[in-house]
Order: structure tokens, then sequence, then C-alpha cells
């Protein structure tokens, strides 16, 4: 992929995440304001179980771009046109397995929604959102065609597109209807609309590969099934992580819970997404790196990326931290805010998982994934049973205590050890005590930020000041660690002069 492509592709990215983010603010607000709390939570719940359902399509779809790379190198039109016949089909198979398995749900979501009070047919609304998200695998196919020809900024267009429109009927429905089936059939109409947008792209674009009827040969479907059941392991820690928490507080504790964490979870979730933007275009890059460099400088970059991560995470989620109740306050309202205990377990959960990043470039650059493939079903089984049990005791802070432990004891040891034993052939120990001892300064510098907490009679007065600490904190980290950490210091001037000289070549 080239510069200028890769570029566009992180720049439709940011944008259509920054658009999809103000609009999921404004209907949630809407959502909260003209019916309830815990229609919002109810909201929230549907796309949780949609979520853990949806579990049946991960890796299909990554999968599927890394096995038609090669054929669109080769400009193989027949071997591509195969392969889309192929995952076509598996689609609506998967399409088929989770229309199932949400049917067999359906009858006891209420009791899903602990203390649910919302006056609506429940089952209606969950079924419409079903079938939103059954027709999704419609057009997946030929979304996944779209990105294996590396021009994933169309449908991330695509997809802002549709969603800031859904969010805009969203809002006009909640103001003049406040009916919350309705709220749920803009879902419907979001996806048609995407769904006609990624038919007529791919219809002009994809047309002679689209005519093609042939069958893909034994060989290249073991190895693509192969990959999917790979990527599937990997994919299925996140699903039984972070979804099935929220299934977890709505029905120990109440959707009402479910939705007041969720206005919390919204921002944060959206603020990482963007962040982990800093990494994955940097893939192909560390790829070729880890080709030509020796395993000493390789190692060396992982560190560099690794404070990379660190910096990042601290300056972004301590100023998140400083501002997010006020935010809350303004934007939906001073009786939504949650226990300032809950909020730094929140932080200090999405930290730890951020941290992650730099293992998880590196792994993927140098295909390594493969070998710790266990490793996701060992972390989501032990994350539902501690969450389970510590849900009982001390609510929303055991579920989320309980992916913390997750990510600390299983997360942060097998990915560095299976990285550095099968890739660098040498034990993770400085790597170890590196990334721990980061996690322990944000868990310092968080309450160092939550000491340096000002309080005044204006909230956007508040925002300002608490965000700026915040920030200077951050900045300070930043450059202590260009003034002390030579290697840091050293590959961080190297690695931007390369990518300098790349793109004036």
């Amino acid at each position: 992929m080239n510069k200028k492509q890769s570029l566009l592709n992180v720049f439709i990215s940011v944008f259509g995440k920054v658009g999809i983010l103000l609009v999921s603010l404004f209907y949630t607000r809407f959502l909260i304001q003209e019916i309830s709390n815990d229609a919002n939570g109810l909201n929230n719940l549907f796309k949780s179980i949609l979520g853990v359902l949806a579990v049946a399509e991960l890796g299909v779809g990554t999968a599927i771009s890394f096995s038609m790379y090669k054929p669109i190198v080769d400009n193989d039109i027949k071997k591509v046109g195969a392969l889309y016949n192929l995952f076509k089909k598996v689609y609506l198979i998967v399409s088929a397995v989770i229309l199932v398995a949400g049917l067999i749900v359906l009858p006891f979501v209420p009791k899903l929604a602990k203390d649910n009070t919302l006056d609506t047919n429940i089952y209606l609304s969950f079924f419409i959102y079903l079938l939103s998200v059954c027709l999704t695998y419609f057009y997946s196919a030929k979304t996944s065609l779209i990105n294996a020809y590396k021009k994933n900024y169309v449908t991330s267009f695509f997809n802002a597109i549709a969603l800031i429109i859904e969010g805009a009927f969203q809002i006009v429905i909640l103001i003049t209807t406040k009916n919350f089936i309705y709220f749920m059939l803009c879902r419907f109409i979001s996806v048609v609309i995407q769904f006609v947008l990624t038919e007529i792209f791919t219809r002009k674009t994809f047309k002679e590969i689209l005519l093609v009827k042939d069958k893909i040969d034994a060989e290249t479907r073991k190895e693509v099934f192969k990959n999917t059941g790979a990527m599937f392991m990997h994919k299925i820690g996140n699903v039984l992580v972070n979804t099935v928490d929220s299934i977890i507080i709505s029905s120990f504790i109440g959707v009402g819970s479910l939705g007041s964490y969720s206005n919390y979870v919204l921002i944060m979730t959206a603020m990482t997404g963007v962040l982990t933007l800093f990494f994955s275009p940097l893939t192909s890059t560390i790829g070729q790196m880890c080709v030509k460099e020796d395993k000493e400088s390789q190692i060396k970059y992982l560190h560099f990326f690794l404070t990379f991560n660190f910096i990042i995470g601290v300056i972004f989620f301590l100023g998140y931290f400083a501002i997010i109740d006020d935010f809350v306050k303004i934007f939906f309202g001073a009786e939504l805010e949650l226990e300032v205990t809950v909020v730094i377990v929140i932080v200090v959960n999405y930290f730890i998982q951020f941290m992650r990043q730099a293992c998880l470039l590196f792994r993927d650059a140098t295909g390594t994934f493969y070998n710790d493939r266990f490793k996701p079903i060992i972390e989501g089984v032990v994350n539902i049973g501690l969450s389970i049990l510590l849900v009982q005791f001390i609510g929303i802070h055991g579920v989320l205590i309980a992916t913390i432990a997750t990510n600390l004891l299983i997360c942060h040891i097998i990915e560095p050890l299976i990285l550095y034993k099968y890739h660098f052939k040498l034990k993770p120990f400085k790597y170890y005590a590196f990334t721990y001892g980061y996690m322990a300064v944000f868990v310092g510098l968080l309450f160092l930020t939550k000491l340096a907490h000002f309080s005044f009679d204006n909230l956007y007065v508040e925002i300002l000041v608490n965000g700026s600490i915040a920030v200077a904190i951050g900045l300070v980290v930043l450059g202590l660690n260009v003034a002390f950490d030579k290697v840091f210091r050293q590959y961080f001037i190297s690695f931007f002069k390369k990518e300098r000289l790349n793109a004036e070549n």
C-alpha cells in the first residue's frame, strides 16, 4: 500500500470515528432525556448480546483480506472471484447462525435486563436489532473485498455516513415520538443505506470479479479456514472480556446502572479506537523492519514503541479522568455521574488494555499470533468466571477488577512471552519490568491527578483547568523520557527520519 493511500485510510478512519462519536453522544443524550436512562441501558444491552452472538464471524474478514492479498498482487481475477464466492457463502451461513442464536436468546432478554422500567415491547425491540445485524452479513463479503484492495477509506466512509444518518434519524424520532421501537428501526434503515452504497460501489469497481463463478481449490480452502480459526480464537477473547462485562452488569446490577456505565465507556472506547490508529497502520512498516534489522535493533524498536505506548496513554487517559465527570454532568445529567472509585477502575482497566498495543503490533508484524491462539479462550473464560463471582460482592467494581486481573495475569504475561520465545529467542524479563513499571507509574499519576483536582462553580472552567493539569503531567512524562531514556530518544528520531526519507523517495 502506498503512503498516500495509507494516510487516506487513517484520515478517513479518524474523521469517521469522530463524526460517529459526536452523533452517538447526541442521540444518547436525547435517548436519556426524552425516554429514560433505562432505555440507554437497554440499547447497550442489545449491542452487547448481539456482539457476543456475532462471535461466529470473528476472523472471517481478516482471513479474507489475507487470502486475497497474493492473487490481487498477481492480478489473478479468477482466484479473487473464487475467494469472494466462498466468503459470500460463509457470511450467509454466519448470518443464519446469528439469527437462530438470537431467536433462542430472545425469550431470555427480559431476564438479562434487571430492574428495567421502560414501557416497550422488549421482544420486538430486540428482534428488530437482531434483523439489522443479520442484514449486515449480506454485504460483508463485498466490504471485505473492498478492504482487500486496500480501499478501507471507502468502507469507513460508507459506515460513517450510514451511522451519522442513523443518529440524525434517531434524534428526530426521539424528539417527535419518544418511541423506543421506532428508535430501533433507525438502525435497520442505517444498515439498508450501507448495503445500497456498498452494492453500488462494488458493482462499478469490481464488476469483473463479481461475474466470476469459479470455486476455490481445496488447498487454498484449507489454508483460509486455518487462518480463520486462528484469528477467531484471537478475537474471541476481546468479545468475552469487554462485551460480556456489559451483560453481567445488566443482569446482576440493573439495566439503569449499565446505562450510566455506558456513558463513560462510550467516550473511552471512542478515544482508544482513535489511539490505536497510532499503531495499526505501522504493522507493515514494522514487518519490513524485522526482516532487515538484527534482533538487537528490533528489541530497541520494541522498547521505543512500548515507551511511546505509555506516554500516549498517560496524556490521554489522565486527560479523560480529569474531565469525564464534568462532561457527563453537562451532557447527560448530574444524576448519572458514577462514584469516583468506579471511574478510577474504568480508567485503570482501559489503560492496562491499551498498554498491550506495542506488543500486539510486533506480534502481528512478525506473524507470531498463531502461537498464542489458545490464550484468548483462557482469558475469556477466566474473566467471565471472575466477573460473575466478584459482581455479587462489589458490584461494577468487581466486573472491572476481574478484567484488570485477566489482563495483568494472562495477557501481559503470555503475549510478550510468545513474542520473545518464537521471534526474539529470548526471555522477556526486561520487557515485563518496563511494562509493569509503567503501569504502576500510571496508577501513581492517576492519584496525583485526583489530588490536583480543582473545583469551580463553572463546570466549563473546571474542565479547562483540570484537563490542562492532566495534559501538563503527561507532557512532563514525555519530557523526562526524551531527556533520560537514550534508547527512546535515539529511535524516536531515527524512526521518523526513515519515514521522511521513504516519503521523499
